[in-house]
């Protein structure tokens, strides 16, 4: 009796017999003077998780330090942090990945907090909200970062629903579902926004928690650009809207045609209502160009969101099907 119910233990439960396997990953980019800080820290925090550091092409020590603090050190050639974060997802084959950057301005001590609400909670992807007092803030954070943030995150409210108050914040626990299901194009500093913005659309569980956030110590220098950095992330939004929320995104193209072609033609229409004849012929004709663009835009959002319903559907297969296999393996 005792070997028929070993036999049939289901996958999720044969999981929980054993104790899950953690990797706290770091990219890194030129972050010699703050990594061995963040490699002890963690080691200290989970003395059960492997620590890798994950090298993004960095022309200092940071190899060296972080591998004699005692970090697994992995090379990832191709600049970008979206670069690095595919690397994470391909190459670990951990349960549970903590991610948390390399500058020693995220809390280590917050890590053991988040990891459990993640398994408690079977959350595929749970944010770190970074927290910080008001004097130092303002050192902390850039005030354009700031605001593009409250920027992105109230886009993203609006368009998925979700209350989300930090999409750019860089210390993140995954599944190992999650890491090894969801698809990421992205090769910088946006991936942090597509990588929220496809967990909701993929219908994963997500989670924000506060922890504490500082400024980078002396020496430390960050390596984003503020404007260049915002236009990839409103790029990255408008890209995964047109993508994951089609009719959203082409019936507001197709609403502003409308508009446009609505001013464009109301000249010709008064001209025809007064003296029953169009005097303004190019404007009329401007006009119902805008209003077969406008009607295109809503057929190709009903289209795609149709589109859409099937590939969700087949994502969830898959990632069902993924699920059951890896507990077999197990």
């Amino acid at each position: 009796m005792k070997g028929a119910m070993k036999r049939t233990l289901r996958p999720k439960a044969k999981q929980l017999l054993r104790a899950p396997k953690v990797a706290v990953c770091i990219p890194c980019l030129n972050e010699e003077g703050t990594v061995s800080e963040v490699v002890r820290e963690f080691q200290k925090n989970l003395p059960q998780a492997e620590i890798y550091v994950f090298d993004n092409a960095s022309t200092d020590q940071t190899a060296r330090v972080a591998k004699k603090a005692g970090a697994i050190v992995v090379r990832s050639p191709m600049r970008g942090k979206g670069h690095v974060v595919r690397d994470i997802f391909q190459k670990m084959e951990a349960d549970w990945i903590i991610m948390v950057d390399g500058d020693a301005t995220y809390d280590p001590t917050a890590a053991p907090r988040l990891l459990q609400a993640a398994v408690r909670g079977e959350i595929d992807m749970l944010v770190g909200k970074r927290c910080t007092t008001a004097e130092e803030a303002s050192r902390a954070y850039r005030p354009m970062h700031q605001l593009g943030n409250r920027m992105v995150c109230g886009l993203i409210r609006s368009a998925f629903r979700v209350p989300l108050e930090d999409v750019f914040s860089g210390y993140r626990v995954f599944s190992r579902a999650f890491a090894k299901t969801i698809p990421l194009h992205s090769g910088g500093f946006e991936v942090e926004t597509e990588l929220t913005l496809q967990a909701i659309s993929k219908n994963f569980k997500v989670l924000e928690m506060e922890t504490r956030y500082q400024a980078r110590p002396p020496g430390s220098f960050s390596k984003l650009n503020t404007y260049r950095d915002g236009l990839l992330v409103l790029s990255s939004f408008l890209a995964i809207c047109r993508f994951y929320r089609p009719m959203l995104f082409f019936g507001t193209c197709g609403l502003l045609l409308g508009g446009l072609s609505l001013f464009a033609g109301a000249a010709p229409i008064l001209d025809y209502i007064n003296y029953r004849w169009v005097y303004r012929v190019p404007l009329a004709i401007l006009a119902t160009g805008l209003a077969i663009l406008s009607s295109l835009s809503f057929l190709i959002g009903l289209i795609l969101e149709t589109q859409l319903k099937y590939h969700n559907e087949l994502f969830s297969m898959l990632r069902k099907q993924w699920a059951d296999q890896a507990g077999s393996r197990n």
